[in-house]
């Protein structure tokens, strides 16, 4: 059975996305620590990141990377700050958040809400610097 990110990458539901290519998606998380946060997978469905093949693994980071500087050049932050739980949905994924200070990636605060233009709008911001590099 496909997990969300895979039915998010196959259209099946929909998402804010960032970024695309062959094989990694970014896409803006719905319920973010910080505006801008985003969630950066691999298309190809692995539970584990350390699970992923080396080449696959390396990629993934480097699209991350160009994902998180286009977040930084529409959303003011100190840093970009990356983590890896990969304890909620079983599908490897890089989480890309916008901080200030080290409690900006504290996953108890309670989450932000946008509206969904607000979403879409943030979303097409970051796609066109992504689209820049």
């Amino acid at each position: 059975m496909a997990t969300i990110f895979t039915k998010i990458v196959r259209g099946e539901i929909p998402s804010y996305k960032i970024a695309e290519s062959e094989n990694y998606y970014a896409f803006l998380d719905i319920n973010p620590l910080a505006k801008g946060h985003t969630l950066v997978i691999p298309k190809n469905e692995t539970d584990y990141i350390l699970d992923i093949e080396d080449n696959e693994y390396k990629g993934l980071f480097a699209f991350a990377k160009k994902v998180g500087i286009a977040i930084e050049k529409i959303v003011s932050c100190k840093r970009m700050g990356i983590t890896v739980i990969g304890l909620e949905v079983p599908h490897a994924h890089i989480h890309l958040i916008p901080i200030n200070s080290i409690y900006d990636m504290d996953f108890k605060q309670p989450k932000l809400t946008f509206t969904n233009n607000e979403f879409k709008k943030l979303a097409e911001l970051i796609s066109l610097e992504f689209d820049k590099l």
